[in-house]
């Protein structure tokens, strides 16, 4: 939720008659969170949105997380190589689940191929990050143009589509208590402040809507629904992109990870200053190019911590990554809260005098632990922990 949008035809006042030029009414919809007191947007169709010819429980989607036995014992820090995970297939089939908590899961995707179905997510919000590829995400507000580099966010529930235009690598967090801008980034009338670490002219809307009164564009009938881990099968009587007109709060947006506004200071500051999207229970950090800290003594490597309250997760991008060795491009860090973390042994001492970092990386801090799944048991470096230790 960034700020107001609208476009194509609506009426002059919510809740009232609103015909198309030929006289027909249109079927208003809300499209709300937080019940009826939180953000929203009207959506305008062609057609009612309720008829459904077809409703069973579906064979398709993604496996829900699924815990490895025992774990998370020992306690250890973890690897995971995403580039491992089967390629190819439609983004609403082939989904990894890495690891989750009752919060957030963190998934994984390579898909290659349009997605045949529409879908919509009734257990969270999405928000991707491309690291390979290209798409356009269809919606009822219309195009959303998606590449490589760019956060994008879908609204839980809302009906969606990939449609993928080069092969795609891709890490998911599906977000089940909603996924915002936080709070401090606003002012009292809900304008990102000009302190806060992208502007509004940073992130890219929908172009739409997609139909119009006299031209409704008829794709898939099918429809999959997530709720509670379970996906519903419905055959539609209209065509699913019928919306004429919206107006509201909630719509799809992308944010290229690098307009992002790093903060430098004398010294090292805590992760919390990459902080750009808040969940409940989570964070979303970005770690872009950006000059150092400027003090003549400061050590500019992260320092050695033990955060007691937060797990740890980091998808290594681009990049001379100071703080690790053995990592590349699509390596995924696991530091679990109760055991210390830092940088690997010579780093520390190494980045004395350094006075920029070219390293891309995207972060979550998740409050409740994080439990790794049996499906990413194969993606795992079993021998990432003991990295750590000094040569004899």
């Amino acid at each position: 939720m960034i700020d107001r949008q609208s476009a194509g035809l609506y009426p002059d006042k919510p809740h009232t008659v609103c015909r198309a030029p030929d006289g027909k009414l249109l079927h208003e919809e809300m499209f709300t969170r937080g019940g009826f007191s939180g953000p929203f947007s009207y959506f305008y169709h062609r057609f009612p949105i309720t008829a459904h010819r077809e409703v069973a429980v579906s064979t398709r989607g993604w496996h829900a997380p699924q815990p490895v036995p025992g774990a998370p014992a020992p306690l250890r820090r973890r690897l995971y190589q995403s580039g491992r995970i089967p390629a190819g297939g439609m983004l609403v089939d082939r989904r990894v689940p890495v690891l989750f908590n009752h919060d957030v899961t963190i998934l994984l995707a390579r898909p290659d191929a349009t997605d045949d179905v529409y879908f919509a997510n009734g257990d969270g919000d999405e928000l991707w990050f491309v690291h390979e590829g290209k798409a356009r995400l269809e919606s009822p507000c219309g195009w959303l143009d998606v590449k490589a580099g760019d956060y994008v966010w879908v609204p839980r529930s809302l009906v969606h589509r990939w449609h993928i235009e080069a092969p795609m690598r891709l890490l998911a967090f599906e977000a089940h208590g909603g996924l915002f801008v936080p709070d401090a980034f606003r002012s009292p009338v809900g304008q990102l402040r000009m302190d806060a670490p992208y502007t509004h002219r940073d992130f890219v809307r929908p172009r739409g809507p997609i139909a119009t009164p006299d031209d409704v564009p008829d794709g898939p009938r099918e429809l999959l629904v997530k709720k509670g881990g379970v996906f519903t099968r419905y055959a539609l009587e209209h065509p699913a992109m019928d919306v004429v007109g919206w107006d509201g709060f909630v719509y799809p947006f992308a944010f290229a990870i690098e307009k992002y506004q790093p903060k430098t200071s004398s010294v090292h500051l805590p992760p919390t200053i990459h902080t750009t999207f808040e969940g409940r229970g989570f964070l979303v950090c970005s770690f872009v190019p950006r000059v150092v800290d400027t003090h003549p003594q400061a050590i500019p490597c992260p320092y050695p911590h033990s955060s007691v309250d937060c797990d740890e997760v980091i998808l290594y991008l681009r990049g001379n990554f100071t703080s690790r060795r053995g990592v590349g491009p699509g390596a995924i860090s696991l530091h679990p809260a109760g055991i210390a973390h830092g940088p690997h042994p010579g780093a520390y001492e190494a980045s004395i005098g350094a006075t920029r970092t070219d390293e891309l990386a995207v972060m979550c801090d998740t409050l409740a632990p994080l439990a790794p799944t049996a499906q990413a048991a194969n993606l795992e470096d079993p021998a990432y922990h003991e990295s750590w230790q000094m040569p004899l």
